[in-house]
């Protein structure tokens, strides 16, 4: 090992170096935004609407304001002057895909506080400001509203029928979203087939329930007049433009900053009405606001996931082959439409997963109810559509007599193929086309070891006390790296520290770890002199966000770019002070060396300190001139695509319903892996969520529009005793889509837990002709499944 930890072979991609954050954090070092302390500041506290549809009559806040400690009250008659909040840049419709589908796509903004009519439980309706949170919180019991009840849609399949009540007056119907996908001549397909199974699947709603609750604190300079936004976010530019936008400032005038995030998900991916009330409240008032959700709120005002019904239809041949699918989705908006098509077409364009299909006839519709608006979660989409095919090919394979994981090999795309296009369009516009892969080798290697043949020799010799042994596969494919661009921008400090700004967030994935790691190798130094800001929109002027696993192919290929043009930069200026040809010149270890033994040298350290010095000449051409530093957009030019298989072996308790989990298997690919600790990491963790939603989660309403699943202890969630031990293991197809050959990573895990497990518990209790449509497989419900048969003798 060299200085600074280097390893010999001087390549930092690919080590498993322990986590530069970590240290900070396991010493309770963390700065989030409750920590970021603002003299003189105040707290909000919002009221939200007790109905999920109902007129407000009246609002009295006269008492309010004359509570102890109140500042200031709010409701929509008092910011009527902002512009409703809509994600403008969420509900954009890519050229490409506009003109192929003519999509519907209905924009449905929402008031910062709602100006007459209240669409669910939860939506803020007046804002209380106050010495503290708890004076805040006392004042809100004073605010006198009155309201008259409405009509309340809490199914989306009710809400499309032609006598349900209109959600939104300025639409023609509760239909945000529709798209129809059509390849080949499904008709005719499905005519001809040997095999046609049809099935209703339910992907059930739940919630991302990060650690860490949404919260906002802003403050203005009292010289400079620059608005100041410390956010949970994982977008920070974007929330610098819609701050920009409702408060009518201009963008370089807002200061946003992503501090240490407990967790994203992609609930803190979308715009929040909270997130624009209180910088403008800090504009208003000349003081510091803070505003933390507390966990009631964040269960049922933050943004909601999952929710999708599936009418799918899969033909094949009397082999097995599949000839055609066709899909019926509908998808639960909530009252709001706040994402567009991104969910919906992500499960369009993901349905068919690593399956060679050639009849296609896929139609989506997003419904809008009074229920929590819903927005992307880790997987996006990914989840549920994956739920559905997976399902409907063991359903298929039950159908034929064909094992689960023969069907699938029967049918999977193989590498020789890659390029491989399906004929549909994907979700920047362009055909889509999956860039690399061998999904025959995920399968083989998740069949290995998850020890099929012995599990089904345990099966045949019976269960013991009840208790029914089951094995499950499913197999995702993930476009990844979604555009349009993002940042990277690279400075060597006088001392010779490095200074690498991207655009992208961290909420735990250990970008100022994995991002040093790819500076380090692209400029030539110890990855110990690298210091890594994301999130800050001064320090990256321009970006979007950590979403939609982009930021390693994003942000990585941007700051690898950027390393490669500063490292130019550096060798030339060496060459220059050298007096010798850059041809004649490395760097490495941070020292910029001849290349022929006893040549000469000169510390990046010493370098840097030099060009910084006033008067330093500038050398005749003026090529690159001393500043040792680039800035990099790098714009992907298709999606990376990822992909895996997982497998489970259950237990089930037919007398309790008890579910557990013996063995859970997962074979990723992911490309070129930077730091497999942290990828490994990744990967687990979206597993445990993927657990969490098929056995425990679940957000419910009552048919009023009413959540009962409001607090922990009626929403579940998993602990680390419910997880198990994960048997992974990856192969590596690199991308041709990016110079360092990477894939996104982040939502990989969390796609196929709930169709695996699911599976897994369907052949657990083949004895009792149980068919799993919907999760959580939470005990009841199990034994519900078991009790429509007889117990076998």
């Amino acid at each position: 090992m060299s200085r600074d930890g280097e390893p010999q072979d001087n390549r930092w991609i690919g080590r498993a170096v322990p986590r530069v954050e970590d240290d900070r954090l396991l010493r309770g070092d963390g700065r989030y935004v409750d920590d970021i302390a603002l003299p003189g500041g105040v707290e909000a506290a919002f009221l939200r609407s007790p109905h999920a549809h109902a007129r407000i009559e009246s609002i009295d806040v006269k008492a309010a304001l004359e509570a102890p400690g109140v500042v200031a009250v709010w409701t929509g008659e008092d910011v009527a002057g902002l512009p409703p909040m809509l994600n403008k840049e969420e509900l954009r419709t890519p050229p490409g895909l506009a003109a192929i589908l003519d999509p519907t796509v209905r924009m449905t903004p929402m008031p910062l506080l709602a100006d007459g009519t209240v669409l669910y439980v939860g939506q803020p309706v007046a804002l209380v400001l106050a010495e503290n949170r708890y004076l805040a919180e006392d004042a809100l019991e004073l605010v006198d509203v009155r309201y008259a009840p409405l009509p309340v849609l809490v199914d989306p399949e009710e809400a499309l029928t032609e006598q349900a009540p209109l959600l939104h007056g300025d639409l023609p119907d509760n239909t945000a979203v529709a798209v129809h996908a059509r390849v080949g001549d499904p008709d005719t397909a499905f005519a001809s087939a040997h095999t046609v199974v049809s099935e209703r699947f339910e992907a059930h709603r739940y919630v991302a329930s990060p650690i860490e609750t949404r919260a906002v604190s802003a403050r203005v300079d009292p010289y400079s007049d620059r608005l100041t936004v410390w956010s949970g976010t994982q977008t920070p530019h974007r929330l610098r433009e819609a701050i920009a936008h409702t408060l009518g400032l201009a963008a370089d005038t807002v200061h946003v900053i992503a501090a240490d995030v407990g967790g994203g998900f992609g609930q803190k991916g979308i715009l929040y009405v909270e997130e624009l009330l209180v910088p403008y409240a800090a504009r208003l008032l000349g003081r510091p606001v803070l505003w933390r959700e507390d966990r009631n709120e964040n269960l049922t005002a933050s943004s909601h996931a999952r929710e999708q019904i599936h009418l799918i239809e899969l033909a094949a041949d009397a082999e097995g082959h599949i000839v055609g699918v066709r899909d019926r989705i509908t998808v639960n908006f909530g009252a709001y439409n706040m994402t567009g098509l991104v969910v919906p077409y992500n499960s369009l364009c993901h349905l068919l997963g690593p399956y060679r299909v050639p009849h296609v006839d896929i139609d989506v519709t997003g419904v809008l109810t009074n229920t929590t608006f819903a927005t992307p979660y880790r997987g996006a989409g990914r989840p549920e559509t994956v739920f559905a095919m997976e399902r409907a090919m063991d359903r298929l394979a039950a159908e034929l007599g064909i094992a689960p994981e023969e069907l699938r090999a029967r049918n999977l795309i193989g590498p020789d193929e890659m390029p491989y296009a399906t004929g549909l369009v994907d979700r920047s516009g362009s055909p889509q086309s999956y860039d690399s892969g061998d999904f025959p080798e995920l399968l083989r290697r998740a069949v290995a070891k998850a020890d099929v043949e012995g599990v089904r020799a345990r099966q045949r010799a019976g269960g013991r006390d009840g208790r029914h042994l089951g094995i499950g596969f499913a197999m995702y494919i993930e476009a990844t790296g979604l555009g349009p661009f993002e940042t990277a921008r690279i400075d060597i400090a006088p001392t010779g520290r490095v200074r690498l700004a991207i655009g992208a967030p961290s909420q735990g994935q250990g970008h100022r770890t994995s991002m040093a790691q790819i500076a380090a190798d692209a400029l030539g130094v110890p990855i110990g002199v690298i210091d890594v800001t994301g999130g800050d929109t001064e320090a990256t002027p321009f970006g979007v966000g950590t979403i939609a696993s982009r930021a390693l192919v994003n942000a990585g290929n941007a700051t690898h770019r950027a390393g490669r043009l500063v490292r130019e930069k550096i060798i030339d200026a060496a060459a220059r002070r050298l007096g010798v040809p850059a041809g004649s010149l490395d760097l490495s270890d941070g020292v910029v060396a001849s290349k022929e033994p006893g040549g000469p040298s000169i510390d990046l350290t010493e370098l840097a300190g030099r060009a910084a010095l006033p008067g330093t000449p500038e050398p005749a051409d003026g090529r690159h001139g001393t500043e040792l530093s680039e800035t990099v957009h790098f714009r992907p030019p298709g999606f990376a695509v990822a992909s895996g298989a997982h497998a489970a072996v259950v237990e089930v308790d037919e007398h309790t319903g008890a579910v557990e989990i013996l063995h859970y298997v997962v074979v990723h690919d992911a490309g070129v892996i930077v730091n497999p600790m942290i990828a490994e990491g990744q990967v687990t963790g979206g597993i445990a969520q993927g657990i969490g939603g098929a056995l425990y989660e679940e957000m419910v309403y009552g048919p009023d529009g009413q959540p009962r699943t409001g607090t922990y202890m009626d929403y579940l969630v998993p602990t680390s005793s419910e997880i198990p031990d994960l048997d992974m293991d990856e192969i590596h197809t690199p991308s041709p889509m990016n110079d360092l050959g990477v894939k996104g990573l982040g939502e990989g895990g969390a796609i196929a837990p709930q169709a695996v497990l699911a599976n897994a518990v369907e052949d657990a209790l083949r004895p009792f002709g149980a068919v799993v449509r919907r999760g959580p497989l939470s005990p009841s419900r199990v034994r519900d499944l078991i009790r429509p048969s007889v117990t076998p003798g």
